[in-house]
């Protein structure tokens, strides 16, 4: 009888080892003013040092997440260093909207086979992409599954650490009655809508002939995720008091997201969508797919990545200073009394 081997099994351990070795280069061991890595990648554990000596009461935040659908279409089409970044980028944006600094970050990177070039474009940029985001990839886990995944094929995910001071956590809490509704600009889909996608591209192929903005229409879905955590830092550092609540714009569309911030149960958000910027590659996706406007705002963020609410009194001054930045900002609603809902009125304009 034949001796059944790992490696016979589609395991090869060798190979993986070799490739773990590569990924210490890859992954970061850089300090950040706060975030401090202690060893390297082999280790059980990954050891962080974290600079507490200015917190009075820090408070960790926790957040996981993986990319969805979008995954498929990006390393199916050659993007994973994309979607390596979009998934840093998505979870720096979750915990920066209640105010946290990102510290560290743990990814997984489960596959079908391990094809070493692959995961180190992935993880190095991901690396990359903690780097950008002032915060540091400490390590994680890449899994080799023959049998749950083909060759060829992965599923990212990470988690991440932030951490924030207990009197400056953003939780919505802050909201009343006049406060402004500022949106920031996506730069397309971000991490949503994309089995719709997938499946108007396998229906109606010549989607795919599409241009936006001088590229192709796969090219302008798969954008990675923008991350908004340099303009957020910076504006809670200069005018923390007016920023009142804020909510990343991610499944479920602006209504899903924006109501989970609004804490009292007598604030309701009025939105007017005729002020959204929507960009084209919406209009298309809705052309081609025929569908409805209740449908785009549920499925698609439509142009609106994330949403601070701040107070009416310094909202003018806040949009000078995010623009000053270089940061696309804009009002596009108040809160009002109502049962706690948000609503909208008048129309999106597709054009």
């Amino acid at each position: 009888m034949d001796n059944i081997s790992y490696k016979a099994a589609g395991v090869d351990v060798d190979a993986a080892d070799a490739m773990k070795r590569r990924l210490g280069a890859a992954v970061s061991s850089r300090s950040v003013a706060h975030c401090t890595p202690l060893n390297r990648v082999g280790a059980f554990a990954s050891l962080l040092e974290l600079g507490l000596g200015s917190y009075k009461n820090p408070v960790f935040v926790l957040k996981s997440e993986e990319p969805g659908s979008k995954q498929l279409l990006s390393i199916d089409n050659d993007r994973m260093e994309w979607i390596a970044r979009d998934l840093i980028n998505h979870l720096v944006n979750d915990i920066t909207v209640m105010g946290a600094l990102p510290c560290a970050v743990l990814d997984t990177v489960i596959c079908g086979k391990i094809e070493g070039d692959a995961i180190l474009r992935i993880i190095g940029e991901m690396s990359k992409a903690c780097a950008d985001n002032g915060c540091v990839l400490v390590g994680g886990e890449t899994s080799e599954q023959p049998g749950v995944l083909p060759a060829g094929r992965y599923i990212l995910q990470a988690s991440i650490l932030g951490i924030v001071e207990k009197d400056r956590i953003i939780d919505g809490g802050a909201i009343k009655c006049g406060d402004a509704v500022i949106a920031f600009a996506s730069n397309g889909l971000h991490t949503n809508g994309y089995s719709l996608v997938r499946k108007l591209i396998e229906v109606k192929p010549s989607i795919l002939g599409e241009k936006v903005g001088g590229v192709g229409f796969l090219d302008a879905i798969l954008l990675p995720h923008m991350s908004y955590t340099a303009p957020i830092m910076a504006l809670l550092d200069s005018r923390f008091d007016c920023v009142h609540g804020m909510a990343h714009i991610t499944g479920g569309g602006m209504r899903d997201n924006l109501v989970r911030i609004l804490g009292a149960d007598n604030l309701r958000a009025d939105i007017d969508l005729s002020k959204i910027r929507v960009p084209k590659i919406f209009g298309i996706i809705k052309e081609y797919a025929d569908i409805g406007d209740d449908e785009m705002l549920r499925t698609f963020n439509n142009g609106v990545g994330l949403i601070a609410v701040v107070d009416c009194a310094g909202s003018d001054e806040t949009l000078r200073f995010l623009n000053g930045l270089g940061t696309e900002a804009y009002e596009i609603g108040r809160i009002v009394n109502g049962a706690k809902s948000v609503t909208f009125r008048n129309s999106l304009n597709w054009e």
